[in-house]
């Protein structure tokens, strides 16, 4: 089921979105100074384009380095990376079929606005 729910994710928003965060994650890696930033970009883009099966939990060893580096994502580009998500979820929740999906857009909000200090797990 997860298989099948990854295919459809992927070509209704899974694309898109993967794409959105290849550009931030680039945008980052040019610029040097921010390459742990285009890390993130990179890790949450790749679990935006197969999201089922896995979660976005805390690590335990986050502290105030990642408060603070969320400050900064937030600013460069978090804030229009959560856009996307809910401009995402908006249009799949039109359709009957797509109120799941936007369901999983809308989870996907607060780790595209605050990735530091998280990690993307498999579930069981």
């Amino acid at each position: 089921m997860r298989t099948l729910l990854n295919v459809i994710w992927l070509v209704l928003s899974g694309v898109w979105l993967f794409l959105a965060y290849a550009l931030a994650a680039l945008i980052m890696f040019v610029l040097i100074i921010t390459i742990p930033w285009g890390i993130a970009a990179w890790r949450i883009g790749v679990y935006s384009l197969w999201p089922f099966g896995k979660t976005v939990v805390d690590k335990p060893t986050a502290g105030v380095f990642s408060l603070l580096g969320n400050i900064v994502w937030v600013v460069l580009a978090g804030w229009w990376l959560a856009i996307g998500h809910i401009i995402s979820a908006v249009g799949l929740a039109i359709t009957i079929i797509g109120i799941p999906f936007a369901i999983a857009n809308i989870k996907m909000v607060p780790v595209a606005l605050l990735p530091l200090g998280k990690q993307i797990v498999d579930l069981p």
